[in-house]
């Protein structure tokens, strides 16, 4: 890899950067070296969303490519991940100075904005759904848009309002063909080593280039979204010290689809990550809605969450649950191993020097057993929250109803995300009863003794879990088949008063 400046496509142009530490945030570099203070900083670490920008990339086959517009959080991106890449900020969205964009112009119609300090990072992530969707969306997914956007002046009516107003004022799309022609000239360059400040990071393209340079420097920090890196920046001051950026590494992108087999590559965002667990099993629908933020599963990876090894990181216990296997690779060699057994201690792995993820494999439900799968997230708001207690549950049931098979994992019970072993052997030979689930909530009283902290105490914790299983067991029962879906209070019709005769 060649030492060069960072490129990016910003304000209708190709950029450089040089000299800027590689660890310097996108919201540093935009509002204290260009200037730019639309974007606004807040809680500098991806919760209040008043620093969103949306980043634009390319997508697709050569001769087929196609940008993708995604809203993050610029105040956890470090620069070297804008390299290849498109900026757009608050500042690109009016046309001309008397003219706004419509969904600005819905914003102030619609008195969406009072102190204005929030309003940027909202006009940027309804700028990402209006360019990607060219329909009037559903107020549940204009929700889920504005999960990482957080207002205390207006409220939300006013904003989700002017969001439906957008789509009927005329349509305005950006000019897309001259930012594709800039990103694929800046796909010519060679890969980034870059360098500034006494520090150092790297960008591999491939997957042959990311083996040989981990082996090569297995000390180096790997970063692949920076959502949680990021924060061990700006919060803690941290010097991560040599970085390996895994955005550029095509090979981890990759989603393959068979007939019984889904494989997920390390490097694929939480939100292409969602929608291909979502489709291999549809329970998974509830997690992905609740997992993070959109601007967060937009610059998160799958692989990510996994490789950090937090106890309440909220994929694992649903991937455990689903029989999913890790896959490793430490230079040409690759080894697999069941989720569970990559987790030793506290945030301790089985990774070796040189080793990296390279992704994830589920297999389909084991015939002719049928798999009952739910996966539950607990805390203290809907979005935007660390869970206290997490699980994903799954039991294979036979043609007599029989449980044959039982992976039940929890996160927040444990130093690691853990399965629970004495639960599940309660489990097997037994019909799938409240009888024999409440035999199992007595047992998982032998699999944990579960930490107290500031989200939650050891007993409300196992309390949970139980409660969580009987749940389980309330929505699949065998006498009423499927529930149907959790219903939101956004989709309830107001009651109104009958009307006396």
């Amino acid at each position: 890899m060649a030492e060069r400046p960072i490129h990016f496509y910003f304000r209708g142009a190709i950029q450089q950067v040089d000299g800027a530490s590689p660890t310097r945030t996108v919201l540093q570099h935009l509002r204290e070296d260009r200037q730019q203070t639309g974007t606004k900083e807040g809680c500098a670490e991806g919760d209040c969303g008043a620093c969103t920008v949306v980043v634009g990339e390319l997508v697709g086959a050569d001769g087929q490519q196609e940008l993708r517009l995604r809203a993050v959080n610029s105040c956890i991106q470090f620069l070297p991940s804008l390299d290849g890449k498109a900026l757009f900020t608050v500042e690109d969205l009016a046309p001309a100075a008397d003219r706004l964009h419509p969904v600005q112009q819905a914003l102030v119609d619609r008195h969406g904005s009072q102190c204005g300090f929030c309003t940027p990072g909202f006009a940027m992530s309804l700028f990402a759904l209006y360019e990607n969707q060219t329909s009037c969306p559903e107020r549940d997914e204009i929700d889920h848009t504005l999960s990482g956007n957080l207002c205390r002046c207006t409220g939300y009516r006013p904003i989700i309002d002017a969001t439906r107003d957008a789509y009927a004022l005329p349509r305005q799309n950006l000019a897309r063909q001259p930012v594709i022609a800039a990103l694929q000239q800046m796909a010519k360059l060679p890969p980034l080593d870059y360098q500034a400040a006494g520090r150092r990071s790297h960008s591999p393209r491939s997957l042959a280039e990311l083996a040989a340079l981990r082996l090569a420097r297995p000390a180096a920090r790997l970063v692949a979204g920076g959502t949680d890196v990021g924060l061990w920046v700006t919060k803690q001051g941290r010097d991560l010290g040599e970085i390996i950026q895994l955005g550029a590494v095509a090979e981890l992108k990759t989603i393959s689809v068979g007939a019984s087999r889904l494989e997920i590559g390390a490097g694929v965002t939480l939100t292409d990550a969602f929608a291909a667990l979502t489709a291999f099993e549809p329970q998974w629908a509830e997690l992905a809605r609740r997992f993070a933020s959109t601007p967060v599963k937009n610059a998160g990876t799958l692989g990510g969450n996994v490789a950090n090894g937090s106890p309440i990181g909220d994929s694992m216990p649903a991937l455990i649950a689903l029989g999913t296997r890790i896959v490793l690779q430490h230079g040409d060699s690759r080894r697999e191993m069941p989720l569970e057994d990559f987790y030793l201690a506290y945030q301790q792995t089985a990774l070796q020097a040189g080793e990296f993820v390279r992704g994830l494999v589920l297999d389909a439900p084991f015939a002719p057993l049928r798999r009952i799968f739910r996966s539950y997230k607990v805390a203290k708001r809907l979005d935007q929250d660390i869970s206290a207690v997490c699980a994903g549950l799954a039991v294979h049931v036979d043609a007599q109803g029989l449980i044959r098979r039982a992976r039940l994992a929890f996160g927040g019970m444990a130093a690691t995300p853990k399965r629970a072993l004495s639960c599940e052997m309660a489990l097997l030979g037994r019909p799938w009863t409240l009888v024999s689930v409440r035999h199992a909530m007595a047992a998982l009283g032998e699999d944990y003794a579960p930490l107290a902290d500031v989200r939650a105490g050891s007993a409300y914790r196992l309390s949970v879990a139980k409660n969580l299983l009987h749940r389980f067991w309330l929505e699949t029962r065998p006498d009423q088949g499927e529930a149907p879906p959790p219903v939101r209070l956004a989709q309830l019709a107001p009651i109104r008063p009958a009307v006396q005769a």
